[in-house]
């Protein structure tokens, strides 16, 4: 328990399946204190109780909203009820930390960021791979033109579970690929093609299979591919350019990325035969060392829980702000318009404010 003034006194609603990894690492965190806790069983309300005795505890979350010695509240509940509960928090005055995603329509982000503006309180979203060291370089590697031209990226996140029956496997698991793409591009996509597949929930139509064919400016594409049902737990990201390809692997412990110096170089040969308008080309493959970096490993939810506590105390602007939370929930609105046509291109018309 840490006490003394000028802490962010923080209460955290949801203490299921990542509520306790969040509770874990504010209590670690520095200038802060968590004060309250709320959940609708009485088994994670015991859990909390008997790890965090100081922590008071209750099944409404009204009751962290009422409570005029929290600052800020972490909510860690089910998707479907984030954009309630933000709102509410938002309008008690208090800083919001949400999981993913920010909310379920593009609307709804939108309405928090205002709220949040007005009321000038910090709105994050728990992009907590952005926090990543990995993800982070892989960052500063495409900034630096390491890579060269980048020409296409693919991301593969899959596992057998966890099932989840109020959303479907785009929602849970692409805005992490999402969010790490829009980060390392600087850009969202435009354009959106996926296709989903039921198999353990095929009466409810909740998708467990999925593949997203992601379109940016410039011409370079993303495509990702998430499961519920797979035999092989798999996050793993890799980025293709004209002069290297990287491999970001989030399983491995000792070998988080690996970059090949591999590539395929197209000479001109048309002058050795004398044509002026015919091209004659020549690939040559080029296979160099294998470089895997050194990476210095600080937990990223701890470094997530930092800046929103920084943010708090200082007044600055969290890397996963409201606006990266609604750049994302935009792709998934699109991705899920395209499954219901059969796949078809869905485009996204980017409004300024957006961005």
């Amino acid at each position: 328990m840490r006490t003394g003034e000028g802490l962010v006194r923080i209460g955290l609603a949801g203490v299921g399946y990542w509520g306790p990894n969040l509770l874990r690492n504010f209590v670690q965190v520095r200038r802060c204190s968590v004060e309250a806790a709320c959940d609708l069983r009485d088994d994670r309300l015991e859990y909390v109780r008997d790890h965090y005795p100081w922590v008071r505890t209750t099944k409404r979350i009204e009751d962290l909203l009422a409570s005029p010695d929290l600052d800020a509240v972490v909510l860690a509940t089910d998707p479907p009820t984030h954009h309630a509960f933000a709102r509410a928090a938002l309008g008690a005055g208090k800083h919001v930390l949400v999981e993913k995603p920010l909310a379920m329509r593009a609307e709804e982000c939108r309405e928090l960021i205002r709220l949040a503006a007005a009321r000038r309180l910090v709105l994050m979203v728990g992009h907590t791979f952005e926090y990543n060291a990995a993800v982070g370089q892989v960052k500063r590697y495409l900034d630096e033109g390491l890579l060269g031209e980048v020409y296409y990226a693919y991301a593969q996140r899959l596992n057998l579970g966890l099932v989840r029956s109020n959303t479907d496997v785009v929602w849970s698991l692409a805005p992490h690929d999402l969010s790490i793409l829009n980060y390392w591009f600087g850009v969202p996509p435009e354009t959106v093609s996926a296709r989903g597949l039921s198999f353990l929930q095929p009466e409810a139509r909740i998708a467990d299979v999925a593949y997203l064919l992601l379109s940016y400016p410039g011409g370079r594409f993303a495509h990702v591919h998430l499961s519920w049902l797979d035999p092989n737990k798999v996050r793993q990201m890799t980025v293709v350019g004209s002069k290297k390809m990287l491999v970001y692997d989030d399983v491995s412990a000792s070998e988080k990325i690996r970059i090949y110096d591999k590539g395929v170089t197209r000479k001109n040969l048309s002058h050795l035969d004398g044509y002026d308008d015919f091209g004659k080309f020549q690939l040559i493959h080029r296979a160099g060392d294998l470089l895997i970096p050194k990476l210095e490993f600080e937990e990223p939810l701890k470094l997530e829980c930092e800046d929103f506590v920084r943010c708090v105390k200082e007044g600055g602007t969290p890397r996963s702000d409201g606006r990266s939370g609604l750049r994302v929930v935009r792709v998934l609105e699109a991705a899920s318009r395209s499954m219901a046509d059969g796949g078809a291109p869905a485009t996204i018309d980017w409004d300024p404010g957006d961005l």
